[in-house]
């Protein structure tokens, strides 16, 4: 009895999205821009990933890669982006703030 390529891909894909958020969500605070770092330097490597997959020649699936492969890039631009913008409020939150009387 063969398994399924998708069923067996398919079954990854749902544990590593639990393994992700049961890991994300155990982080402490103390760690969470190094946290940020590591997503954003691996979102990088799935973009580079999605655009050589979208520029590939036709395969028999080709329609279907090229599909997942552009979510792929959109989900991955979206995680940069918001790493960016919650490591920029975590790094304000540790800037010593001035008074208006100390100018």
């Amino acid at each position: 009895m063969d398994i399924s390529p998708i069923v067996f891909y398919g079954s990854i894909f749902i544990l590593a999205i639990f393994i992700g958020y049961y890991v994300v969500w155990s982080v402490t605070p103390a760690l969470h821009t190094p946290l940020m770092s590591v997503t954003n330097a691996i979102s990088a490597v799935i973009i580079v990933g999605a655009i050589v997959a979208m520029g590939a020649e036709s395969t028999e699936i080709s329609l279907l890669s090229k599909f997942v492969s552009f979510f792929a890039l959109i989900f991955a631009s979206v995680n940069i982006f918001g790493g960016f913008l919650v490591t920029q409020r975590m790094l304000e939150m540790y800037k010593k703030k001035v008074k208006k009387d100390d100018k």
